[in-house]
């Protein structure tokens, strides 16, 4: 006998609290049934509106209208602004028709009480159950709501500005409207030789820079860190804390200092360099010498992160696995190769592809270290040392390109999603992750 349930469960349908009032849970129905009312009426005010926008992005741009012997600023429709009201819009409807879910669930779940002879909890008795064991989930609640509005909201906002022609001189609001303009920017970006140029160059330059980053910062790290590692060394605090100084000094501060001791005309490292006889070097002018100081001064920011991280690990290995080697004769090369690496990568490579992900946005290093430049006559917007995501903040907040800032914001996402998720299930910290418990 299903009387009660399918019962509440038809009037929640029908409407929010309908089903709970029949349920003989007044507050709650009252209260949801207010829900239902208050945002109905904001919805049916605000939906079609949204939706309009969302589907055209404005119809009327603003313009100056002349009135007699005076121009009269009249307003028109915002493209931008309709997308973001549009997409919270949205969301805000995304929430409430889980609520409506949430109230259909609730009533159908009380009325089967109901017909198995249970009595349906008080509204004290929820307020109860709510705060004491769904106390984590309350908790989490408001966080969630900021990261959809905060976080996702924003990404969708940017996913969306790509497949629309958001750019200047044309189509910058609000005095000309943005159009919807399906995969025309991708296309441009890939295709069209003014941009294709530029993209390829930078996205070659982006894939080089990261491998060569992470190999020399990582790489670099293992091997400080097995030097101190090694049993004759001494005064190993030390060495750690010279080490860790690179790390600990804030990277805007060492970057910057870094970009007056390579600069060309005065920097120190020239005048280092002359009083050897060298010439001196264009560090930051000449393309290919801006690109070795970029990873040069990659490494001093870099190595000592890796350096603590494999230091760590280093100090986990069991040290009978090296008194047994040694029982048996291995030499230290032996060690190193066989208990000592394999240890060490399976721990790290996590950390490896991390970083790798990151050095395809490094962001900080390129933009604080040389700007993008030297300049490339042939470029669009972009340096000979421009990473992609240094090249869409140019075309973001220099120049106003934020279609193709979007589309390449897409494009940096799936390369570094797909080569994480890719490299992350191959590796044997995947494969083998029981292996230490």
């Amino acid at each position: 006998m299903r009387r009660h349930q399918n019962t509440a469960t038809i009037l929640s349908v029908l409407m929010m609290g309908l089903g709970q009032l029949y349920n003989r849970q007044f507050i709650k129905g009252i209260l949801l049934l207010c829900v239902e009312i208050v945002s109905g009426y904001y919805f049916i005010q605000k939906l079609p509106h949204a939706i309009w926008g969302l589907v055209t992005l404005g119809d009327t741009p603003t313009k100056l209208v002349k009135v007699g012997k005076r121009y009269k600023n009249v307003v028109g429709d915002h493209s931008v602004n309709l997308l973001i009201g549009g997409l919270v819009l949205l969301i805000l409807f995304g929430l409430f028709v889980t609520l409506y879910v949430m109230n259909v669930r609730d009533a159908n779940r009380t009325g089967k009480l109901r017909d198995e002879g249970k009595s349906p909890a008080s509204f004290k008795e929820t307020v109860h159950f709510v705060t004491d064991k769904r106390f984590p989930q309350l908790l989490l609640t408001l966080p969630a709501i900021s990261v959809l509005f905060l976080t996702i909201m924003p990404i969708l906002m940017a996913i969306l500005l790509a497949f629309t022609n958001y750019s200047a001189p044309e189509h910058i609001p609000p005095a000309k409207l943005v159009d919807w303009v399906g995969f025309q920017t991708f296309i441009d970006l890939l295709q069209l030789k003014t941009w294709s140029h530029t993209f390829y160059g930078v996205f070659i330059w982006t894939v080089i820079w990261a491998v060569i980053a992470t190999v020399t910062t990582y790489f670099g790290g293992l091997l400080v860190a097995l030097l101190i590692d090694q049993k004759g060394i001494r005064f190993k605090g030390m060495w750690r804390s010279i080490f860790i100084i690179p790390y600990a000094i804030p990277q805007l501060i060492s970057l910057l200092v870094m970009r007056n001791l390579f600069n060309g005309q005065f920097g120190p490292i020239n005048q280092y360099l002359g009083y050897f006889g060298i010439g001196k070097l264009p560090w930051l002018t000449d393309p290919f010498w801006a690109k070795v100081t970029v990873i040069i001064v990659n490494m001093w920011v870099g190595i000592p992160v890796s350096m603590v991280l494999i230091l760590g690990v280093l100090t986990a290995i069991p040290k009978d696995m090296y008194e047994a080697a040694e029982v048996d004769g291995a030499t230290a090369f032996q060690k190193l190769r066989v208990i000592t690496l394999p240890f060490v990568f399976f721990a790290t490579t996590p950390i490896l592809i991390t970083q790798f992900a990151g050095n395809i946005n490094n962001f900080n290093v390129i933009f604080l270290l040389t700007n993008g430049d030297p300049v490339k006559g042939d470029y669009q917007y972009a340096g000979s040392t421009d990473l992609l995501v240094t090249w869409l903040y140019k075309l973001t907040l220099n120049n106003n390109k934020y279609n193709f800032a979007s589309a390449i914001g897409i494009i940096i996402f799936v390369i570094v999603a797909s080569l994480s998720i890719w490299s992350y299930r191959r590796s044997r910290s995947y494969k083998e992750e029981d292996m230490i418990q």
